[in-house]
């Protein structure tokens, strides 16, 4: 069936007698010769992951500890159908999120070609699902040392599962890959898919602590460039794999969807080189390594990398305009992207030799050398004084990153907005940016190297994220900005401009946005997080620090937003209402600080005593500091933000003011003559009487 851009319902295709949504049902699709060489680069992937392995040596690790030939050879099958099935999943439900066409016959149903996507999503989840069980069971017979029909094995496998930090990992993973898969079995609505597109999205995350990003020396880097390097890999093969299968049912759609899935691989491609190197740099110490085996499947997988980037180019710049011109032929299209899986394929393949070959730098654990190295992952810095605040550095590139993204995009923006002739405020421009800069220096710079070394190190870390960075961020009026920009989809789909206004509208943003849902959000996560075993998991674990960060960092923009936001969305509250929130706000982090300067319990106290840091009572002192720097660090964006409530509330009035002259001009006044003739009807009933 072709679509265009009114694309039905699947109600309306398949049953026109009726509108009831039906479950996604699991008929195969027509195999074709382009499907036919899709499933054949499956093997071919797993015939390269092997003979990788066998290349750097991998399968000589086994001599000591043999779990038999069915785990050894086993594992790195299961993992290329795994990574296999994960790309095909979140491709295809990126497909129907962001680029495939909707329809407006039933509002916020899927289209026929968006249901279609996601039903083979389903399919793919599991088959995902089941690979990921496979590599949990082969990934603990690997890690206890006995074949899967060892009476050992089961004893232990629930200890591994459930209480190794790579157990644990692989099982979120499959966890997540089954929510996706029943939240697609149980609705049609595109909100759903996409909710189902974010859950799958977050089933790769546990991923990264599963490889050689678990070693000691630079885990938190190695662990997010893994993420983003699986997450990028995902959305680019899995994406151009979806567009390879729906290609007869998108029909004239098909340009637009290779338009929009080419932008989307265009930063896919980006995100994949960028987790690459810095990946590389983490396992290679010198160029010499790569004249090594392990060295020289890196130099296969960057020379495919290069070669798919020039495919991307020649696919922009001369099968897209073909396509455009005659969207029936789709020949050209069909070529290069089938030449383009089979190289991807077999990157996938070097990928997984890689990541069960032992790399020239070694990945385990230093603990026993240098257990300060071992538990932050960078050498243990010099004290703490301003100077070393202001100069030590220790880049954390997933959060540099992102800030530069940010940045880079939101002058992007406003460039774009000037090359038309509309203006936008210098003052929003320079707020953003400090914000981004503020970001890379919390996160990298000082309170970034210091945060987990002390309390009153990360106490200020810890305010910088919830206090200096959001509001700088909110009164940069970034959703406003990418409403501006943004293009307006025609075809009913939903692009990053519709849902952003999908979401600023929605049901949930008005609850949270609420102001004493905001409040609480923002200062009741201190309590919780200090008060609960989160702090020590935030200190301890990477991805504990991660979430912290995330968390604090999201509460105090929904705050900041509910009080000096410009962008649009729910109704915000009066300005005395604002004024009132703050000053209670600043009550609380003083009531907050005293709390922690009046306490005689040292929080996460086994953390710094594996530190080395044993005399209780410095630890309770620094604690304290740490108190006052909490209550006193909401004092100056506390006066920052009441300045910017007071100066929108003139403004708004000023604003008033003008309309309400504009208008009595334009009418003559009449608004004031027609209340002056309500009081003289007053005046003379009352004098009649």
């Amino acid at each position: 069936m072709t679509s265009n851009t009114t694309d039905t319902t699947p109600e309306t295709a398949e049953t026109p007698e009726t509108r009831e949504p039906k479950l996604i049902t699991f008929a195969l699709p027509k195999i074709g010769w382009v499907e036919t060489v899709l499933l054949l680069s499956i093997p071919g992937a797993v015939a390269v992951a092997l003979g990788g392995m066998i290349f750097s040596g991998a399968f000589s690790n086994y001599t000591l500890i043999d779990p038999g030939l069915l785990v050894t050879r086993g594992l790195p099958v299961a993992r290329v159908i795994h990574d296999a099935a994960a790309a095909v999943t979140v491709g295809l439900l990126l497909l129907a999120t962001f680029v495939l066409p909707g329809q407006n016959t039933v509002p916020g149903v899927a289209s026929y070609t968006q249901w279609t996507a996601a039903r083979w999503a389903a399919r793919a989840a599991a088959v995902w699902a089941a690979a990921g069980i496979a590599v949990l069971l082969f990934t603990a017979a690997t890690t206890i040392g006995v074949p899967l029909t060892d009476e050992r094995f089961g004893k232990q496998f629930l200890f591994f599962a459930t209480s190794i930090e790579l157990g644990q990992s692989l099982l979120v993973s499959v966890a997540g890959v089954l929510l996706a898969f029943v939240t697609l079995l149980l609705s049609k609505r595109v909100s759903v898919i996409a909710f189902a597109t974010a859950v799958g999205v977050l089933a790769l995350l546990p991923l990264a602590l599963s490889g050689h990003a678990a070693g000691s020396d630079e885990h938190a880097n190695a662990v997010d460039s893994l993420a983003i390097h699986l997450v990028g890999v995902t959305a680019w093969v899995g994406g151009l794999i979806g567009l390879i299968l729906l290609r007869k049912r998108l029909g004239t759609s098909l340009p637009a969807a290779v338009g929009r899935y080419s932008t989307m691989a265009v930063w896919a491609f980006a995100a994949v080189a960028f987790s690459g190197i810095i990946n590389a740099s983490l396992r290679i110490s010198s160029p010499a390594d790569l004249l090594q085996p392990y060295g020289l499947l890196i130099v296969i997988k960057a020379a495919i990398l290069i070669l798919l980037g020039l495919a991307g180019v020649w696919q922009r710049q001369l099968v897209i305009p073909k396509l455009i011109r005659d969207p029936g032929n789709h020949r050209h299209f069909v070529r290069l992207a089938v030449t383009e899986v089979l190289f991807m394929a077999v990157a996938i393949g070097v990928s997984v030799a890689l990541s069960k070959s032992a790399p020239p730098v070694s990945q385990g654990s230093v603990a026993g050398v240098d257990i300060q190295l071992s538990l932050l992952g960078f050498p243990f810095p010099p004290p703490a004084t301003l100077l070393t605040m202001l100069t030590q550095v220790h880049v954390d590139w997933a959060f540099a990153g992102a800030a530069a993204v940010l940045a880079g995009v939101y002058i992007a923006g406003v460039l774009r907005l000037r090359r038309r002739g509309d203006s936008w405020p210098v003052g929003r421009t320079v707020s953003w940016v400090l914000g981004c800069v503020l970001l890379v220096y919390v996160t990298s710079g000082g309170p970034g190297v210091y945060g987990q070394v002390s309390f009153s190190t990360h106490m200020i870390q810890h305010m910088g994220l919830m206090m200096f960075v959001p509001p700088l961020l909110v009164l940069g009026a970034p959703i406003l900005l990418a409403l501006r920009t943004l293009p307006k989809r025609h075809d009913h789909s939903r692009g990053l401009r519709e849902w952003i206004l999908i979401v600023v509208h929605s049901r949930y943003m008005k609850v949270i946005s609420h102001p004493i849902v905001a409040a609480i959000l923002f200062a009741g996560s201190l309590v919780v997080f200090y008060y609960s075993d989160w702090f020590e998991f935030s200190l301890d674990t990477h991805q504990g620090h991660v979430l912290m960060c995330l968390h604090f960092l999201a509460t105090g923009y929904l705050f900041f937003w509910v009080i000096i936001g410009v962008d649009p969305g729910p109704a915000r509250p009066s300005y005395p209402l604002r004024l009132i929130l703050l000053l209670a706000t600043l009550a609380f982090h003083a009531f907050f600080g005293l709390a922690i300067m009046s306490s005689d319990t040292i929080f996460a106290i086994d953390w710094w005593h594996s530190l080395g840091y044993t005399d209780d009572t410095a630890l309770l002192n620094d604690q304290h500091v740490g108190g006052g720097i909490a209550w006193g660090a909401g004092e100056l964006p506390v006066l920052f933000v009441t300045l910017a409530v007071v100066r929108q509330w003139v403004t708004s009035e000023e604003r008033e003011a003008k309309r309400y002259d504009r208008n009595a001009e334009r009418t003559g006044d009449a608004e004031l003559a027609e209340y002056n003739n309500r009081l003289a009807d007053i005046a003379r009933r009352d004098g009649s009487r």
